[in-house]
């Protein structure tokens, strides 16, 4: 049995990486049926990557690719986001949000939200961001400067 019965977690997912993995697995350990809030493009447009971010549809089969390849694509529902909240504040069967230290300022911002539109507030699991051989999170951003693989191998020293 487990702890929630829906659970959100929310991202760009672009060049899903071995940190993507770890957070979309943390939620399927907590929740049964997991929402998974993917940034539409406008929205990874609008965030100003220090990098070109892959297409909606090629994130999206990436991610449906993982979830079937681990059997989880029955127990997820993939949404395209257009903001931070997604449809956090509004989705009042969410129980938990599964976040990384980079962005718990947002879980903490959707609870403030949720708390003003008469929903309780979500519980919030923070994961540790997963370093790389170099000890350093593993990020998009070093995948396609060529510093590391997705898994965080290094590949050359800057």
């Amino acid at each position: 049995m487990k702890k929630y019965k829906k659970v959100a977690v929310g991202g760009t997912f672009d060049k899903l990486h071995k940190g993507h993995k770890i957070l979309l697995l943390k939620a399927f350990e907590i929740g049964e049926h997991i929402l998974i809030g993917l940034c539409s493009d406008e929205f990874a447009e609008r965030i100003r990557k220090p990098h070109p971010t892959a297409r909606f549809e090629e994130r999206l089969e990436e991610l449906e690719f993982f979830l079937k390849k681990h059997n989880l694509y029955e127990r997820s529902e993939i949404i395209p986001i257009n903001d931070p909240f997604g449809n956090t504040i509004s989705n009042k069967c969410i129980e938990a949000l599964v976040v990384s230290h980079e962005t718990k300022e947002m879980a903490i911002k959707i609870n403030e939200e949720r708390i003003k539109a008469g929903s309780h507030p979500l519980e919030i699991i923070i994961i540790n961001m997963v370093p790389a051989e170099n000890y350093k999170p593993i990020s998009t951003t070093k995948i396609r400067e060529g510093e590391i693989d997705r898994e965080g191998h290094i590949l050359r020293k800057l």
